[in-house]
């Protein structure tokens, strides 16, 4: 059976073998292992790809939202709206402040926030809105920047999807006050453990989130608020420096392997992520929607292909928030795409002929309706 891997970290890593190990060994060296010059590099490094003035480097993608979310003193009886298509960390991060989170419908295309949803959910209480560059597609920000600044509200974007992806020509982490970043091992960029950056062009705001990330000191010793430990670890930030390097070349095989699956697909009856004209996707995932879900995911696995579901539940119907009162039918778009999407296998070295095998066992399963 031709096995086909959802992900395959192994093949990345054997084209940067020697350089992986050659900076590993150079923070070895060093002896700095947590927030030495290694991490330093590699913040400069960040902000200059994302095209902002400061990059913050922290220990997950959970801890820049929840850091963005402190830096802008959100907390208790505040709202902060989002999709409830998106990993839970999401949500976590407004709860981590005290904050209620109030979840929007997705557009069925980009499959990112509904404009027009966001605008009726804005209270007096709204104090910040988290858009999510959901599977790599950056959400329409044109239209959420118009919204956020008609109220008077600061955007986070979370990009921990969509590392180097574009909106009409502006990479992502450039349209908010502030946008965080995951670099967990299965991202386009990412680390050899957990990783993640907070990314502005306020310089007061990353000197407060550099302070909250080192347990609030204002110098050694000196807390002047409640800080967390939320440092990279120095050989975190050396594995990146070394990807980052390699990352538009990674994004733009993705993009090949995308357009190979929709072409191979396109005449299909299942439901293909969009191409918008506006929108450069990195393709973190590529997500085909069939109400048979559970059936064709099994027919793929027994044929020897692995496969994932982004996401089976959405946050809103999480049992941890049913304290908010949602019920089904309540974002009836996010709902459908939870019940309905399957991830296909897709990473920068997945040969073409396992998109092929994937496909033809995909087009069989049609026929066999």
């Amino acid at each position: 059976m031709d096995r086909v891997p959802y992900l395959d970290l192994k093949a990345q890593f054997a084209s940067i073998r020697t350089e992986v190990l050659a900076a590993l060994e150079e923070v070895c060296e060093s002896c700095r292992f947590a927030q030495g010059p290694a991490t330093s590099d590699f913040e400069s490094k960040f902000a200059a790809y994302c095209g902002v003035d400061h990059c913050v480097s922290l220990n997950s993608g959970t801890s820049a939202l929840h850091l963005a979310l402190r830096c802008l003193d959100i907390g208790p009886g505040d709202e902060v709206i989002t999709v409830g298509m998106t990993f839970i960390a999401t949500a976590w991060a407004i709860s981590y402040v005290g904050a209620t989170p109030v979840f929007v419908d997705i557009d069925p295309a980009r499959r990112t926030m509904c404009p027009a949803k966001l605008e009726t959910a804005i209270t007096r209480r709204t104090k910040a809105i988290i858009p999510i560059h959901l599977y790599g597609m950056p959400a329409e920000m044109d239209a959420i920047n118009t919204i956020a600044d008609r109220h008077g509200l600061p955007i986070i974007e979370d990009a921990a999807q969509a590392h180097g992806a574009r909106y009409r020509g502006t990479r992502v982490g450039q349209f908010g006050l502030l946008a965080s970043f995951s670099f967990y091992p299965s991202k386009n960029l990412g680390a050899y453990g957990e990783g993640g950056a907070l990314v502005t062009n306020e310089a007061a705001i990353a000197q407060r989130a550099r302070s909250l990330r080192d347990h609030a000191q204002s110098q050694k010793y000196l807390h002047d608020e409640i800080g967390y430990n939320y440092r990279m670890d120095s050989f975190q930030a050396a594995v990146l420096a070394t990807k980052l390097k390699r990352l538009d070349a990674w994004n733009v095989a993705r993009a090949d392997r995308a357009a190979y699956y929709t072409e191979l697909l396109k005449d299909s009856s299942y439901k293909l992520p969009a191409h918008p004209s506006d929108s450069d996707c990195v393709w973190h995932c590529y997500v085909i929607e069939t109400p048979q879900r559970d059936r064709v995911r099994s027919a793929l696995q027994d044929a020897g292909v692995e496969t994932a579901v982004h996401y089976p539940v959405p946050v809103h119907l999480q049992k941890a928030y049913a304290h908010l009162g949602y019920e089904p039918g309540n974002l009836p778009v996010t709902e459908t795409l939870c019940q309905q999407c399957l991830s296909l296998p897709i990473y920068p070295e997945l040969p073409k002929e396992k998109i092929f095998t994937v496909v033809s066992t995909l087009l069989d399963l049609e026929r066999q309706k």
